[in-house]
């Protein structure tokens, strides 16, 4: 993509952050959130991940935030430090475009300079047709070279239906 620049997000960028996100929690069942954050919770999450991950922002020329990626804690003990969950977000109207995989792969870059071993993708999965939900987001991490390694079913409900939960893996280290 030309024209994008990829930068670590700042505090500041917390507002126009939620933007992207708000809709993925009101019209869909991709975040299991029922409410949108405020702007100081949001704020106080890109801080707290960034105390430790890297958290990345995909910006047009006019400076447009588009989109962002960041890595999360897997799991808290100190033995899971190598694995990360990771999360991606782009704002509507701009998927299909390249962003996704352009935030994907810098997010990767990075935990790799980290020594990260591993990349998880929590996804929710629909159980059939669904208004709220499609298997988008599988296919894409699928065709990064993630691998399917556990489904969960009827672990989150939203919208009054039960959804399922994917777990997907990308090994991005050999130990």
């Amino acid at each position: 993509m030309k024209d994008i620049l990829l930068r670590t997000a700042r505090e500041e960028d917390a507002e126009r952050l939620l933007a992207i996100y708000a809709p993925y929690v009101t019209n869909s069942a991709i975040s299991f959130e029922y409410e949108v954050p405020s702007v100081e919770e949001f704020r106080q999450r890109i801080k707290r991940t960034m105390a430790k991950y890297p958290y990345l922002v995909a910006e047009s020329a006019d400076g447009e935030l588009l989109g962002y990626a960041y890595a999360g804690v897997f799991k808290a003990r100190a033995a899971y430090d190598w694995t990360v969950e990771t999360s991606i977000y782009v704002k509507q109207g701009e998927t299909g475009k390249g962003l996704g995989r352009l935030l994907h792969d810098a997010l990767e870059k990075a935990l790799q300079q980290m020594d990260i071993v591993n990349m998880c993708a929590c996804i929710s999965a629909p159980r059939g047709e669904d208004p709220y939900l499609t298997d988008n987001s599988i296919h894409f991490h699928d065709h990064l070279g993630y691998r399917l390694v556990g489904r969960f079913t009827q672990c989150g409900y939203k919208f009054g239906r039960w959804y399922d939960m994917v777990w997907m893996e990308k090994k991005i280290r050999q130990v």
